[in-house]
């Protein structure tokens, strides 16, 4: 025994000598000391047996703690088996003599139906009686009840009244509740100050949801200034809690050096705990990185293994990368509708590549009958979403339908065309060119070819040689039109040698020598 502990020892013996003694005499204050002596290892050993045994007779002489205490020891199965009828039992009657950590608890045992059924309004009675008396986490959880309409009018006044309450009194999660109401005008004025206060509050007290949230504030610069050391010294404190998106998003900024130096170690190991704890986002990410071979071995199996997780979590990101690996016989043995299942789960929640992936099977009858009206549907959920290539396909697949509307098909083709879709810009220089589903427009017509053109389409390279050579929707301009036809023909347009040879045949010798220069390299 080292000295400098032993007298301490001794007086904890002694002490429990003295208290044994009294205890044994019938003093129901001493048997229920002796209890906790026992509980706690104070001058004995730990023995939750006995703990029990003299917690049950200073109950039973109704002293309000022992009977807390016994309570507590049946909620938890300490020297006895689980019972919370006997922990509700218990805080009962110590709940009725006022005692607060009673109320607290046996509200709580009412809550959530633990061995009684589920009573909201006796839930609330409780908290209410221990709320009155001070105690925090009654007050917080009465909050919540008026936050809710629980068991009780719903009333945000009153909600942030009594998380005020319990904030003042030191306790994180309300501190953090009435942060987030200050953050959302609910229930009070909003005010971005009040909020960011109550909420440095909470996490430093350790409070995670709190770390996080002002984490966040860090990384995005929303009411403080944007500092990302700030936000990783926040991130890193809840994450050590294992509060998940945390852990995520700390990952995150390791992962893009985003105001810190780029560290993919840290951004893998954060990745990979969030994931082992469920986090979808991070098992998808995870998931990349196999498939990639992005600061580990590629390995396509855990690719999938990552992505099936994510996925059956519903993240669509996750369902369409897992999707993509059935298509390709990838980590997984090949299976086209098992691809199409997927991708149509991911599409319905809005992926867009999903949608347009799904829509491009639908049209070729890949893993899915062929239907081109359900291809349609797809690819105008897509298209809606402002994605060129199906804005495209939904111009296309018009244009091929009898029922199709050609005026419908140049505008969806316009919205691609603008967006720099060149299957989209020759397509409607094509439009403008003949007069279908727009008016006739060869100045039209010429600026969609070029700027299809321009991308290296070489049909648009072609009609924009003979445009050029004709002066129509342009000013005629054999040199550029002898380019454009060059070009159409490298690109395999057949036609482009003949025409290009007959206008060479047209051009005047300094013209065509000029051309020739022009081309050479191209």
């Amino acid at each position: 025994m080292d000295s400098a502990t032993a007298p301490a020892q001794e007086r904890h013996t002694a002490e429990f000598l003295r208290v044994k003694g009294l205890a044994e005499r019938g003093v129901a204050s001493a048997q229920h000391s002796l209890g906790f002596m026992y509980v706690n290892g104070q001058g004995v050993p730990q023995d939750y047996n006995l703990a029990v045994s003299w917690y049950r007779r200073a109950a039973a002489a109704g002293l309000e703690q022992a009977q807390y205490n016994l309570g507590v020891m049946y909620q938890k199965g300490q020297g006895v088996v689980q019972d919370h009828a006997q922990a509700l039992y218990w805080y009962g009657c110590a709940a009725e003599q006022g005692y607060a950590p009673a109320q607290y608890n046996l509200g709580w045992l009412h809550a959530k139906g633990l061995g009684t059924a589920v009573d909201v309004h006796q839930a609330l009675h409780w908290f209410r009686q221990a709320a009155e008396q001070g105690d925090a986490g009654a007050q917080h959880n009465l909050g919540l009840m008026y936050e809710g309409g629980k068991g009780i009018a719903q009333d945000q006044e009153a909600a942030s009244m009594w998380y005020r309450r319990a904030a003042e009194g030191g306790y994180a999660r309300a501190q953090f509740a009435l942060a987030l109401r200050y953050d959302s005008g609910q229930g009070a004025a909003r005010d971005p100050s009040q909020a960011l206060a109550w909420m440095r509050r909470a996490a430093d007290q350790g409070h995670a949801p709190a770390q996080f949230n002002l984490g966040l504030r860090y990384d995005k610069g929303q009411d403080v200034e944007q500092d990302s050391a700030q936000a990783v010294h926040w991130y890193t404190r809840a994450a050590e809690q294992d509060h998940l998106s945390s852990q995520f998003n700390l990952a995150l900024v390791h992962d893009s050096g985003h105001g810190v130096p780029r560290d993919e170690e840290a951004a893998l190991k954060w990745y990979r705990r969030a994931a082992e704890g469920g986090h979808a986002g991070a098992q998808d990410n995870l998931g990349l990185r196999y498939e990639h071979g992005q600061g580990v071995a590629r390995d396509a199996g855990l690719a999938a293994h990552w992505y099936r997780k994510a996925a059956e979590q519903g993240l669509p990101a996750a369902q369409y990368h897992l999707g993509q690996l059935f298509d390709a016989g990838q980590g997984v043995e090949r299976d086209p509708e098992q691809a199409a299942a997927w991708f149509e789960q991911a599409a319905e929640q809005g992926h867009l590549r999903a949608q347009f992936d799904l829509g491009l099977r639908c049209e070729a009858g890949n893993g899915v009958p062929q239907d081109t009206a359900r291809a349609l549907d797809w690819y105008r959920r897509a298209a809606a979403q402002g994605y060129a290539p199906a804005q495209h396909m939904v111009g296309a697949l018009l244009e091929r339908e009898d029922q199709g509307d050609p005026r419908e098909a140049a505008e969806w083709y316009r919205k691609a065309a603008e967006q720099g879709h060149a299957l989209a810009q020759f397509a409607l220089a094509l439009r403008y060119d003949s007069a279908h589903g727009v008016e006739r427009d060869y100045e039209a017509a010429h600026f969609w070819y070029l700027c299809a053109a321009r991308q290296g389409h070489a049909r648009a390279q072609f009609n924009l040689g003979v445009m050029a050579a004709a002066g129509q929707g342009t000013q005629r301009d054999p040199v550029a039109a002898y380019g454009w036809l060059h070009r159409a023909a490298a690109g395999g347009i057949a036609a482009a040698t003949p025409y290009q040879k007959r206008l060479a045949a047209r051009m005047a010798p300094l013209q065509l020598a000029q051309a020739q220069v022009h081309t050479e390299g191209l």
